[in-house]
């Protein structure tokens, strides 16, 4: 399989975070995924959650509108969701598991569980000409679920493999990253592209990148934070490097 270029997608979910922690405009996360598009993201991702923790409605309209990037519209299977999507119709849309209580995504969405539901959610965002994304665990049955409900893209969770790294748990680490590696050639073989994000840094995102299978990486928390020390700039240009010398 030749190896192509694989795409960065920077969630700007948490400049939002810090937007609201203090109420006010500022920082504006419309201007960050600017700054992202100008050092070199592929696309600009952001969660649209139910209770607006961060990114807001107006921040959607505004990121439709203003980017030239193509936007990968995060959102929860609900029919206010479902709704937004058909408005705006965004490049992509990643149905993601959502529960309120929660700091960040845990784990991924049940699409084995919920097939015929999910079938027919995401059928209108397919007609409306928007990629269809499922994110879900680095599971045989759930990208096999994902496939015949008419996805065009699974993001497998790379959560478990990064914890796994932080905390030197390096058996089970190399145990998650072989799995990762096996269901990313599956679902490539069923026809759907690969993508893959949560938790990726400078540290772990290389033997992801490398995947042949692999195209596009979404990552935020890590790289807002770096923001803070680099620059916003700064950071996604190391994140791009160590991508792109992994495909190398």
């Amino acid at each position: 399989m030749a190896t192509e270029r694989l795409r960065l997608g920077v969630n700007i979910d948490h400049v939002a975070t810090v937007r609201n922690a203090r109420g006010g405009a500022v920082p504006d996360p419309v201007r960050a995924a600017k700054l992202a598009e100008a050092a070199g993201a592929d696309g600009i991702t952001a969660h649209l959650r139910e209770d607006r923790r961060h990114i807001r409605d107006g921040d959607i309209e505004r990121l439709a509108a203003e980017l030239s990037v193509p936007l990968n519209f995060e959102m929860a299977a609900t029919a206010e969701m479902q709704a937004i999507a058909l408005r705006i119709r965004p490049h992509a849309v990643c149905v993601v598991p959502e529960r309120r209580e929660e700091r960040t995504t845990e784990g991924g969405l049940d699409v084995a569980g919920d097939e015929a539901r999910l079938a027919d959610y995401i059928a209108p965002l397919r007609e409306a000409g928007s990629r269809v994304s499922m994110f879900i665990a680095a599971d045989r049955a759930q990208i096999e679920a994902s496939a015949r409900i008419g996805a065009a893209v699974v993001e497998l969770h790379t959560g478990g493999y990064c914890d796994a790294h932080a905390e030197g748990r390096f058996g089970e680490r190399d145990a998650e990253l072989a799995r990762l590696r096996e269901m990313s050639a599956h679902a490539h073989s069923l026809g759907l592209e690969v993508h893959a994000g949560h938790g990726l840094t400078y540290d772990t995102v290389a033997p992801v990148a490398a995947f042949p299978e692999m195209r596009e990486l979404n990552i935020g928390h890590f790289l807002i934070g770096e923001a803070i020390f680099l620059g916003l700039e700064g950071a996604i240009r190391e994140m791009r490097r160590l991508m792109d010398g992994a495909r190398g």
